[in-house]
C-alpha cells in the first residue's frame, strides 16, 4: 500500500485574488522589487494565512492582518524581500503548528534565522513573566547582533501593536505601553530611527497617561494656532536668506511632539508656558560644506543665543545622526531651535539604520547608522557573555540607552561617547576593560580629578593607570555604563570566587581536623570519587559551595571519611587544636558579612552564622539573634578576629543630650576628631529639654570606638553615650 505523506504547511496553492491589504502591500513592494521576488511574498502571504488558520486578534480581525501590516511597514522602509517575508510569518514559530524546518525548506535559511530571532523563549520554564521576558529581550539582542533585519522586524511588530492598542485590556495596555517607553522607543532612537521612536512615544505616552497627552495635544495646537503667522514669516526669511546667500536649500517648520515637551517639563520642572521651543525649524540643503555656509546664512539673519550651537556633522552621535543645531534669538523675542543638514542625512535621521537597505549589501558599505549599531551590538554581545542573569542583562542596555550622550576626546583625538551622567571611570572601561581595571585617576583637560568626575561634552580625558590597582564594590555606584558595570562585578565575582575556595579550605579542614584528618591527607582518588557523586567538576567548586553555605563542612567531612578505605581511615581521637577558631581579617571580599542587628567590631567576640549562598554573616556572642541561630548548629561556624585587621567598620551610637542649639555640630565635631566618619544621624526622640541621636559612624576597632565615645562624653551637652544596640 502506497504511504502518502502528510500536507506540509508550506504546500499551498495560489488559486486566486488576494485580500486588498495584501495586494496594497504588493504594490508597494513591486515598486523596488522584481516580480519573481513579489511571488516569494505573495506564498508567504499563504502559508501564513494557512498556519494562522481560525486564529483572530482581539479585535476580531483574521490574525493575519497583523503581520500583513508588520510587513508594509518594512515595506515602507524599502527593505528586502526576506525581510518582508519573515515579517508575514514572524508569528508562526510560537504560535502556530509550522516548524522551523519547514519555515527554512520553503523560504531558506535566511528568514528561518529572522523569524526565530523575534520568537519569544517558553515562557513556561521560568518562574516569572518578568525573567521570561528578560529572557526573551536577551535572546533577540543576539540575534540581532547577527542580522540587524530582527530588530527591524520587532519594531515594526511592535509598531503595529501600538497603533492597535485599544482593544487591549487596561493593564495590558499600561505594561504594553511602559515596555515600549523604557525599551523600545530609546532602541528605535539608538539605531537612529527617530522617525519610529518619535510614534512609539506618542503612542505609549498616549496609552500610558491618556490625560497627559490629552491636554499636552491641545495646548500644542492652540500655541501653533497663535504662532502659525510668525513661523511662516521665519520660513520664509530663511528660505529668502538661502536665496540670497546662493545656498540650494529649503527651510521647513516643525512641530515639538507631546512626549518630548512632557519629557521636558517633568525633567527641567517647567511648565508648558515656560517652555519657549514647541517648535523649531529644519534647514535641508544639498553637501555638508553648504551646511556650514547655511549656519553662516542664518546666524546673520537673527543672533544666535551663546553656547546652544552644537555641530554633530563633525562628531556624530552615537546612533550615527548627523546635523547643526543652533538656537537662535527670533524676530518675535522668543528663541527658536534650528537644525542643518544635508538630504542623505535627513534620511538617515529619519530611518536610522533602515535608510538605504535595499542598496546595502553585506560586504557593501554601510551608512553610519548601519556602522554604529553594529559597533554597539558587538559590545552588548561581549556584555552579555560576562552577565548570566537575564534580567541583569536587561537592566544594562536600559542604562546603555540614555537618549542624552557626552562626547569626549582621547590625547591623540579619538572620539568616545557616553551617556549622560558618565565619569571618568565610565570613560576608562569604554577605552577597555584592561584600562578600567587599574585605573587610579584620571585628567581632565589636564587637569587631576578623582575617577568618579561626572564629565561633559568636549573634554579631553587621560586615565592614569597603575599596575596594583583593581576595582572595589563602591565603583559600581560610580558608574552609569552597562560595559563598566558588567566588567566590575565580573572582577568581583572573580575576586569572591577566590576568598571563597580559601575560605571554604579552612573550614573543610577545620572539620576534618577534628576527625584526627586534613584534606592533604585524603588520597586524590577518593577526593575524586566524592566530586564525580556530588557532581563538581573541580575541589575549588566544592570548597567555594562550604563558603558560600550552600554545603556543611561538617557534612563533607563525614562524607570522606566513610569513603575512605580500611587502611586509611583515621579513627584517633581529634587533635587538641581542632577547638581553634578560623580567623577572619574582615577583608574576605564577598564571603563575609556583617550582622546590621549588632554591628560586629574586631575586638568583639564574634559567631558566624552561614547563610544559604550569601556566606558567613558575622554577628557579636552577645547579639540577641544568636540564641535562634543556635536551633541550626550545623549552620554556625567558630570564628574570631585575625591579629592584624584593616579597615573601618560601621557602629552605632546612642547619644542623649540636652535639647539646645548648636549640639548636634558639638557632637559630630568631637566624633570627626576621633578620626570617624559619620555616615548618618537621626532623631529618635526629641522633646523641649532633651533629644536622643542616633549616629552612624565609621571606627577602626572596639577600642577606636571606646576613644569616640570618651571625646563625646567631655563635650558637656552630653547626659548619655551608649553603643547600640546595647
Amino acid at each position: 500500500m502506497e504511504v502518502i505523506p502528510a500536507k506540509k504547511l508550506t504546500d499551498v496553492v495560489d488559486d486566486g485574488p488576494v485580500p486588498p491589504y495584501v495586494q496594497a502591500l504588493e504594490d508597494r513592494v513591486g515598486a523596488y522589487l522584481p516580480h519573481d521576488q513579489v511571488l516569494r511574498i505573495r506564498k508567504a502571504f499563504l502559508v501564513g494565512a494557512a498556519a494562522h488558520e481560525g486564529q483572530t486578534r482581539k479585535s476580531g480581525e483574521p490574525y493575519i492582518t497583523h503581520p500583513v501590516a508588520v510587513a508594509h511597514v518594512l515595506a515602507e522602509l524599502g527593505l528586502d524581500a526576506e525581510t518582508i517575508i519573515a515579517a508575514i510569518l514572524h508569528d508562526t514559530l510560537e504560535d502556530t503548528k509550522l516548524e522551523r524546518a519547514e519555515l527554512a525548506g520553503a523560504f531558506g535559511e535566511t528568514v528561518a534565522e529572522l523569524v526565530d530571532g523575534v520568537t519569544k523563549l517558553d515562557k513556561m520554564r521560568f518562574s516569572s513573566r518578568a525573567e521570561a521576558d528578560a529572557e526573551s529581550f536577551r535572546k533577540m539582542l543576539l540575534a540581532m547582533a547577527r542580522d540587524l533585519r530582527v530588530i527591524l522586524i520587532k519594531l515594526s511588530d511592535r509598531l503595529h501593536n501600538m497603533r492597535t492598542l485599544g482593544a487591549k485590556d487596561a493593564e495590558s495596555r499600561r505594561r504594553i505601553a511602559r515596555e515600549t517607553l523604557e525599551i523600545y522607543a530609546p532602541i528605535a532612537q539608538r539605531l537612529g530611527m527617530n522617525k519610529f521612536k518619535a510614534e512609539l512615544q506618542d503612542l505609549g505616552f498616549k496609552a500610558l497617561y491618556p490625560d497627559r497627552h490629552r491636554i499636552i495635544g491641545e495646548r500644542i495646537r492652540a500655541a501653533l494656532g497663535n504662532r502659525r503667522e510668525a513661523m511662516a514669516k521665519i520660513e520664509m526669511a530663511l528660505e529668502g536668506r538661502l536665496a540670497a546667500e546662493k545656498i540650494p536649500g529649503r527651510a521647513v517648520s516643525r512641530i515639538k511632539s507631546a512626549w518630548s515637551i512632557y519629557s521636558k517639563m517633568r525633567n527641567e520642572h517647567k511648565s508648558f508656558a515656560q517652555l519657549m521651543d514647541v517648535y523649531g525649524f529644519r534647514v535641508i540643503t544639498d553637501s555638508a560644506m553648504h551646511c556650514y555656509m547655511a549656519l553662516g546664512a542664518v546666524h546673520g539673519l537673527y543672533k544666535p543665543v551663546d553656547g546652544r550651537f552644537k555641530d554633530f556633522i563633525a562628531i556624530p552621535k552615537g546612533n550615527g545622526y548627523q546635523s547643526l543645531h543652533t538656537v537662535l534669538l527670533g524676530p518675535f523675542g522668543a528663541p527658536i531651535e534650528i537644525q542643518i543638514r544635508t538630504s542623505e542625512m535627513e534620511s538617515v535621521a529619519e530611518r536610522g539604520v533602515a535608510a538605504h537597505w535595499a542598496y546595502k549589501s553585506d560586504s557593501g558599505p554601510a551608512n553610519s547608522a548601519q556602522a554604529r549599531a553594529r559597533e554597539w551590538l558587538s559590545a552588548l554581545a561581549d556584555s552579555q557573555a560576562n552577565t548570566p542573569s537575564a534580567s541583569e542583562f536587561l537592566e544594562n542596555v536600559k542604562i546603555d540607552l540614555f537618549p542624552d550622550e557626552v562626547y569626549l576626546f582621547t590625547p591623540r583625538g579619538d572620539i568616545f561617547s557616553l551617556p549622560r551622567n558618565a565619569t571618568a571611570l565610565d570613560f576608562a572601561y569604554a577605552v577597555h576593560t584592561d584600562v578600567g581595571d587599574h585605573a587610579v585617576a584620571a585628567r581632565v583637560d589636564k587637569k587631576l580629578v578623582p575617577l568618579r568626575t561626572r564629565l561633559v561634552s568636549g573634554q579631553q580625558v587621560e586615565i592614569i593607570t597603575a599596575p596594583s590597582a583593581v576595582p572595589n564594590p563602591a565603583w559600581l555606584e560610580a558608574v552609569v555604563t552597562g560595559k563598566a558595570r558588567t566588567a566590575i562585578r565580573q572582577y568581583l565575582k572573580h575576586l569572591q570566587h577566590e576568598d571563597a575556595v580559601d575560605f571554604g579550605h579552612r573550614m573543610l579542614d577545620r572539620a576534618l581536623d577534628a576527625r584526627g584528618l586534613s584534606l592533604d591527607a585524603i588520597p586524590g582518588a577518593t577526593l575524586d570519587r566524592f566530586l564525580e557523586d556530588a557532581k563538581f567538576k573541580r575541589l575549588e567548586e566544592l570548597l567555594s559551595e562550604i563558603a558560600l553555605g550552600n554545603r556543611f563542612a561538617d557534612q563533607v567531612a563525614t562524607q570522606l571519611v566513610a569513603l575512605l578505605g580500611p587502611g586509611e581511615s583515621h579513627t584517633q581521637a581529634p587533635a587538641e587544636h581542632s577547638a581553634e577558631k578560623i580567623r577572619i581579617s574582615g577583608a574576605e571580599r564577598g564571603v563575609l558579612s556583617f550582622g546590621n542587628c549588632c554591628h560586629p567590631l574586631p575586638g568583639d567576640e564574634i559567631v558566624g552564622f552561614l547563610s544559604s549562598g550569601k556566606g558567613i554573616v558575622v554577628h557579636r556572642v552577645e547579639c540577641p539573634n544568636v540564641a535562634e541561630f543556635r536551633k541550626t548548629p550545623e549552620r554556625i561556624v567558630a570564628i574570631e578576629w585575625d591579629r592584624d585587621v584593616s579597615g573601618d567598620y560601621r557602629a552605632e551610637l546612642r547619644i542623649e543630650v540636652l535639647n539646645r542649639p548648636g549640639v548636634l555640630a558639638t557632637v559630630a565635631a568631637a566624633i570627626a576628631d576621633a578620626g570617624s566618619n559619620i555616615e548618618n544621624v537621626e532623631y529618635i526622640e526629641r522633646d523641649s529639654t532633651a533629644a536622643t541621636l542616633l549616629f552612624a559612624i565609621e571606627v577602626k576597632d572596639r577600642k577606636h570606638l571606646a576613644d569616640v565615645m570618651r571625646r563625646v562624653r567631655r563635650t558637656g551637652v552630653v547626659s548619655g553615650v551608649y553603643r547600640h544596640p546595647l
